[in-house]
């Protein structure tokens, strides 16, 4: 098995390293490739060192089985047919693909056997909001068909990258000491405050973020379910949080649900109110499930369920999805 990542520079890049190796992923030989910029770095691997190659449109991707790649939707367009010519599925976690009809957007709870119909030797990896709340969607989806979403994301610095986590704390440091906080990576200080606003405003007045999970989570889990979707960005370092609110067609109960959550693949309950047991990013970092809590019914509707999900988005909304869909190919002998 010969694997390949796009982008070990980055966030994502790294912790596909970190997964990979968690995970005892069954690979011979990795290859790292990035920018001229990072080209030549070099990181620890299985107690060796890879040296990133420059990813150029040459013959570099001849042998390879798999392409993780976390470059950008521009880099993911532009080397899509480099990548994938000699036969390599490219799991792609930019959002160059996810909507194209010829690609199956893929978060393996939910719909693992899309990923074995690729006309184009691509799966994409969905965005990382969409990605928690559709595990833990799918878990009631299963009781009965949800009609209807509600979601407020809580999304983390990391969200947009390894220098907006720095920035971050830059700030925090900047502001206790009175010094002017530096803002380069979001349109406002960040730390002391939160942002309404995750990518650009679209318009109907959502921002692309929030369309992303409207569109994405229709794809994924084929359904004809409504999203309505607040995107913020909150100034904790790693982990998305999200409130969900979401019809069903038939009335459930608390106990159903919970015990669902309990059974539930890739979800674990956290809900004991009276302990004040809940989700929170801050303990959740690094964590490779979803973690759901504050469940409730809805008091104005009594189809209507609360509840609040905890994921860590560079972990399972990013670089873990992706590997459990090579996993899910490799088991299922469908590469």
């Amino acid at each position: 098995m010969k694997v390949a990542i796009v982008g070990a520079s980055g966030a994502v890049g790294q912790e596909f390293l970190k997964v990979l190796e968690e995970r005892n992923f069954p690979l011979d030989e990795l290859l790292l490739f990035g920018s001229a910029r990072s080209a030549g770095k070099k990181f620890l691997f299985r107690g060796k060192e890879i040296e990133v190659k420059e990813l150029k449109k040459n013959d570099d991707f001849k042998g390879v089985d798999i392409a993780f790649t976390s470059a950008g939707a521009g880099i993911s367009k532009e080397y899509a047919e480099t990548i994938t010519k000699y036969g390599a599925v490219m799991i792609d976690n930019s959002s160059a693909f996810r909507m194209d009809e010829n690609v199956p957007l893929v978060v393996p709870e939910v719909n693992a056997e899309d990923a074995k119909n690729r006309p184009c030797g691509i799966i994409a990896n969905p965005n990382c909001t969409t990605i928690q709340m559709v595990v833990a969607l799918k878990v009631i989806e299963n009781l009965s068909h949800i009609t209807k979403v509600h979601v407020a994301t809580y999304q983390a610095a990391s969200g947009a990258g390894a220098a907006a986590m720095a920035e971050l704390e830059q700030q925090y440091r900047e502001v206790l000491n009175g010094e002017e906080a530096t803002v380069n990576k979001f349109a406002y200080q960040l730390a002391f405050n939160v942002i309404p606003q995750i990518d650009v405003f679209t318009e109907n007045g959502y921002t692309k973020e929030e369309m992303k999970m409207y569109n994405e989570t229709r794809k994924i889990m084929h359904s004809d379910i409504m999203v309505s979707a607040t995107c913020v960005r909150v100034p904790s370092l790693r982990a998305h949080s999200e409130a969900i609110w979401c019809e069903t067609e038939q009335e459930l109960s608390l106990d159903e649900v919970r015990n669902a959550f309990v059974n539930g693949v890739g979800t674990v309950l956290e809900d004991c109110p009276t302990e004040k047991k809940y989700p929170m990013p801050l303990f959740l970092s690094g964590k490779d499930p979803v973690f759901v809590g504050r469940i409730r019914k809805d008091l104005a509707n009594p189809k209507g369920i609360s509840f609040w999900c905890v994921s860590d988005q560079i972990k399972k909304g990013a670089a873990l999805n992706a590997v459990q869909i090579a996993e899910y190919l490799i088991n299922e002998n469908a590469l």
